[in-house]
């Protein structure tokens, strides 16, 4: 997918205003990651923002502590599977695609879930696949212009934006937890853990360990060992997504290099008000060239 990928981001670029201020989370991070989400489903181009939308009504944590919003959520949330079950009957009778609707149709491991399977699975895929890129393409730009010297070697060195892709998912981690529970009994360098306990895994606290990172409250996009981030989680429970977040990634700083893109800060930044998705609702910035 990197030529499409690279094409739309190289014209998501060439649209920017330069010396004007404007939103980098919508005009770029939220452009790019929703048009990501809407190849791979196959859906509508025209109303690919209804899956950024739909993403952060499912993906807000917080919303189900609103109790006066739980009726327009659950409104919006049957908009969504109400949306999905027609793309499912119309793919039905369709000859197998390349978009992971038709891939669930036409597999024999998927082809007989429940709507309400159907739908778990689509909002896992929606939220994993645009709040994470999505908040760390924003947290890259923040993070470059609060490091100067980070962004001076970005500049004068394209060869390292592979490892500086990986210090930035660590630097931003842009999910802060996940909640698992205990299949039996352990014990925990220390801690017992018993069947059934419940136990947080702080991917923050874990990407900011200083006995694993060097200075690790610093961007550093040198950095040795930046790929032990745990920000796409471990073991069987890894990013299915993580290669095609890392390719996303990589071409928007080679776009960016090769436009001379230096995107500065210039005004509000507005952070999510979450405990679960680390991101960004609005970086005002201004593009110069360096």
């Amino acid at each position: 997918m990197a030529a499409e990928v690279r094409m739309r981001t190289a014209a998501t670029l060439d649209s920017l205003p330069w010396g004007e201020e404007f939103d980098w989370v919508d005009k770029v991070s939220i452009e790019l990651t929703t048009g990501m989400l809407a190849i791979l489903f196959g859906f509508p181009w025209q109303d690919r923002r209804l899956l950024t939308f739909w993403s952060d009504w499912a993906g807000d944590v917080e919303l189900g502590l609103a109790r006066e919003l739980a009726d327009t959520r659950h409104e919006i949330l049957l908009e969504m599977a109400s949306y999905f079950q027609r793309l499912w009957m119309e793919r039905m009778g369709a000859a197998p695609g390349r978009d992971l609707i038709s891939m669930m149709i036409h597999s024999d491991a998927m082809n007989h879930m429940s709507p309400q399977e159907f739908m778990g699975n689509l909002v896992l895929l929606i939220v994993g696949g645009n709040d994470t890129t999505r908040n760390t393409m924003s947290g890259i730009v923040q993070g470059l212009d609060q490091f100067p010297d980070q962004r001076a070697i970005f500049e004068n060195d394209p060869s390292v934006i592979p490892n500086a892709v990986q210090e930035c998912i660590r630097y931003v981690t842009p999910l802060a937890h996940m909640r698992r529970t205990a299949t039996e009994d352990a014990d925990l360098f220390g801690n017992q853990v018993k069947k059934g306990d419940k136990l947080i895994l702080w991917y923050l606290s874990a990407n900011r360990d200083e006995t694993v990172f060097v200075n690790p409250d610093q961007l550093d996009i040198t950095r040795e060992n930046a790929r032990r981030h745990l920000s796409f989680g471990y073991g069987i429970h890894r990013c299915v997504g993580a290669r095609l977040a890392e390719l996303q990634l990589k071409i928007l700083l080679e776009e960016m290099h090769a436009r001379r893109m230096r995107v500065n800060v210039t005004g509000k930044v507005e952070r999510v008000r979450a405990n679960f998705v680390h991101g960004f609702r609005k970086l005002s910035v201004t593009l110069s060239k360096f």
